[in-house]
């Protein structure tokens, strides 16, 4: 899926239909050397996708392909956009005290604000 004559990578998907989706495989499509962007006039050539051809009998993640769970897709609610990235491999505690740390972070700064809240209130 890409938005045609931008120079968002033009990412293409693939879904499992012999059974329910577990993994949806994203294959990002590399542009031609030169090439900035496809537009109307130069738009994709079907020669172009000789490597993802050559890539899709021996699927392995790579530079330029990964696949996203799919229960972690339904868990925002079907959005697809999704960027490559290092697997993430904290546990499921340091992300809990992460959310701890932010939650606390987020009520300091709310304390701030109502105190400066307070302060301005008093010079009118």
């Amino acid at each position: 899926m890409f938005a045609p004559y931008t120079s968002i990578p033009t990412n293409i998907l693939f879904f499992d239909r012999s059974g329910p989706t577990k993994d949806v495989w994203y294959y990002e499509q590399p542009l031609p050397e030169g090439r900035k962007n496809y537009t109307k006039t130069a738009p994709i050539q079907f020669e172009e996708f000789a490597p993802l051809v050559d890539w899709w009998d021996k699927r392995k993640k790579n530079d330029r392909a990964w696949k996203v769970p799919a229960v972690e897709l339904l868990a925002v609610g079907c959005n697809l956009d999704r960027k490559k990235r290092a697997p993430r491999k904290t546990s499921p505690i340091f992300r809990r005290a992460a959310r701890s740390q932010h939650l606390e972070k987020e009520q300091r700064i709310a304390q701030i604000v109502g105190r400066i809240q307070g302060l301005l209130s008093k010079k009118e």
